[in-house]
C-alpha cells in the first residue's frame, strides 16, 4: 500500500513538539512492514537537506490576488520512506514555523494552504497514493479539498484520506474573508462545513471531509467527545464517533533506552540497574547541586512551562514540595510567572530545587536516566511522550489521569508488586502533592521500588504494535472508499 504523509514538522528536519517525533517515527515502521511511505512537507530555514533535487520544477497554486509557484525537491530516502519538501521561500524562508515571540504568523492560512494544494498536485507527478494521512491543522485542506475542489478528478477518485489530532486546542482559526483569498468557493462557509463562531476553521473541516480520524491515544480519543476537552468541535466528533479513534504514540527506543543512550555516563538495564546511581550523580552535578545526599529520591521535570502542563498545580504546592526530603530538578520555559517561581525556589533551596530556564535535549536525556521520578500533572495530554520514556529508564512517572497518561501508566500496587507509576484524577494541588507523598513514601522500600521501576522498564510502547492498527484503518477506508457509496462521499 502506498500511504503519503503531509504534515507541518518532522524530525530530524523540523520540529516544534511531538507531532514532529510521530511523523519521523511513524513513516519508517510502515517502511519496515513493507509498505510504500512518502511524507510532505514545507521546506523550512531549519530544514537542512544535504543533497536537494528538484522533482517539481513548478506548481501553480492559485490565490485571489495572483497565481504563486512553488517547487518541490526530494530529500532522499531514509529508511525505505521518501521525503518530499514544498519549496517556497517568500512562506517557510522564516526563523520559525509558525511564528514569534509576539504571535502567529498572520498569513499562516496561505502558507498552509499553498502547502496542501502543493501536496495534491506534487502527488499527480510523483505518485498518487492509495491514503493520504493528514496531521493537524496544517494539513487539514488536504481532505476539505480532495472532497470539494478535487471531487471529479480522476486521478483521486479511489484515494482515501485519514487525519489525525495532535492536539485539539490549536485548530487553524481565520476571519471568513479567508476563504476568496485562498480560492475556496464560499459554500464551505456553513456550520455543517468550515463555520465556527464566525470565523473559518481549518480542523473542523478535516474532521467534516476526512474518511477516518484517529488521535494519539485510546483516552483522548473519548475525551475530545466531550465539552471538556473538545475545544467547542465535541459534536462535530460525536457526529463521527463511528470513525474517531485513539492509537497510542510508539516512542523510538533507538533513541530513548539507557541501554543506548549517547548522553549518559552509564548504561543500565532491568537486569544490571547499577549505572542508574551514576546517571543521578551526573545529573545533579550537571545541575549544578554540590554535594547533594544520593539518598534522597530526584523528582524530574522536562515541559513547557504552562497550565495545559499542570504547572498551575505545581505552583500550588512547590513551597511545601521543598520542604519534603527530595531534590526537583526542572526543564524547560514557557509562562514568565512559571519560570519565576522555580528561580526564586532555587535561590531559596539550592540544595533542593534544580532548574534550567531552556530546552536542551542532552539534559532531557539526563533527567530521564539520572531521576527517581518524574512528574507530569497534566491538565489535559493527547498522547504525552516523556512517561513512556520514563518508563524505559526505571523512572516512576507521577501522572494525572488523562489522556495518555491514563492510557499508558498503570497504579502502583505494592502488595500485589503489580503497576508501573502513580497518578491523581482530581485536578487540584492536594491531590497532586497527597500523590507525590505516596510515591515518596514507596521510595523507602528499596526492595519494591526495584520492583516498580522493572515493571515499567520491562513495558514495550514500541511503533510496531501502533503501525500495525494504524494499516487496519488503512485498510479500512481503502476498502470503503472503492465501494461507489463511499465514492460519492
Amino acid at each position: 500500500m502506498h500511504i503519503a504523509f503531509a504534515a507541518s514538522e518532522c524530525v530530524p528536519f523540523s520540529k516544534t513538539g511531538g507531532l514532529a517525533d510521530v511523523v519521523g517515527a511513524l513513516p519508517r515502521a510502515l517502511a519496515a512492514a513493507g509498505h510504500q511511505v512518502s511524507v510532505y512537507l514545507p521546506r523550512y530555514r531549519q530544514t537542512k537537506l544535504s543533497d536537494a533535487q528538484t522533482v517539481a520544477r513548478s506548481i501553480t497554486i492559485p490565490f485571489d490576488d495572483h497565481y504563486r509557484f512553488c517547487s518541490v525537491v526530494t530529500g532522499g530516502n531514509h529508511s525505505g520512506v521518501r521525503f518530499y519538501f514544498v519549496d517556497y521561500p517568500p512562506f517557510f524562508d522564516r526563523d520559525a514555523l509558525y511564528g514569534t515571540s509576539s504571535g502567529d504568523y498572520p498569513d499562516n492560512a496561505e502558507r498552509f494552504a499553498l502547502f496542501s494544494r502543493a501536496v495534491l498536485e506534487a502527488s499527480k507527478i510523483l505518485g498518487i497514493p492509495q491514503i493520504f494521512h493528514c496531521h493537524d491543522w496544517q494539513s487539514a485542506l488536504v481532505p476539505i479539498l480532495l472532497r470539494t475542489q478535487y471531487a471529479e478528478d480522476p486521478a483521486f477518485q479511489d484515494v482515501a484520506t485519514v487525519f489525525t489530532i495532535h492536539n485539539m486546542g490549536y485548530q487553524g482559526l481565520f476571519p471568513p474573508d479567508i476563504l476568496p483569498l485562498l480560492s475556496l468557493p464560499w459554500d464551505l462557509f456553513t456550520m455543517s462545513k468550515m463555520e465556527f463562531f464566525g470565523n473559518v476553521n481549518f480542523l473542523k473541516g478535516a474532521l467534516v471531509y476526512s474518511d477516518f480520524i484517529t488521535t494519539v491515544s485510546r483516552k483522548y480519543s473519548q475525551e475530545i467527545q466531550t465539552a471538556e476537552f473538545g475545544f467547542g468541535l465535541e459534536g462535530v466528533l460525536r457526529d463521527r464517533a463511528a470513525t474517531v479513534t485513539g492509537i497510542l504514540n510508539g516512542v523510538d527506543y533507538d533513541e530513548w533506552s539507557p541501554q543506548v543512550d549517547k548522553f549518559t555516563v552509564a548504561k543500565y538495564s532491568p537486569q544490571d540497574l547499577s549505572g542508574k546511581a551514576k546517571c543521578k550523580q551526573d545529573l545533579l552535578a550537571a545541575f549544578g547541586v554540590t554535594s547533594p545526599d544520593l539518598r534522597l529520591p530526584v523528582i524530574g521535570i522536562v515541559s513547557r512551562f504552562a497550565a495545559q502542563k499542570g504547572f498551575d498545580l505545581i505552583a500550588q504546592i512547590m513551597d511545601r514540595l521543598a520542604r519534603e526530603e527530595l531534590i526537583v530538578v526542572a526543564l524547560g520555559n514557557g509562562d514568565r510567572q512559571y519560570e519565576e517561581m522555580f528561580a526564586r525556589l532555587q535561590k531559596q533551596f539550592p540544595q533542593r530545587i534544580a532548574v534550567k530556564i531552556a530546552y536542551d535535549n542532552a539534559l532531557a536525556h539526563k533527567i530521564e536516566a539520572g531521576s527517581d521520578m518524574f512528574l507530569m500533572p497534566s491538565k489535559y495530554e493527547p498522547c504525552g511522550l516523556n512517561q513512556i520514556y520514563s518508563l524505559k529508564y526505571g523512572t516512576v512517572p507521577i501522572v494525572r489521569a488523562t489522556g495518555g497518561l491514563d492510557d499508558t501508566i498503570e497504579p502502583w500496587d505494592a502488595r500485589t508488586g503489580q503497576g508501573t507509576g502513580f497518578k491523581f484524577s482530581e485536578y487540584n494541588g492536594e491531590a497532586l502533592l497527597l500523590t507525590i507523598k505516596q510515591a515518596l513514601k514507596a521510595f523507602r522500600d528499596h526492595a519494591s521500588w526495584q520492583t516498580l521501576m522493572r515493571n515499567g522498564m520491562n513495558k514495550d510502547f514500541s511503533w510496531n504494535a501502533s503501525a500495525k492498527e494504524y494499516v487496519r484503518i488503512y485498510e479500512k477506508v481503502k476498502q470503503a472508499r472503492a465501494t461507489p457509496a463511499m465514492a460519492a462521499v
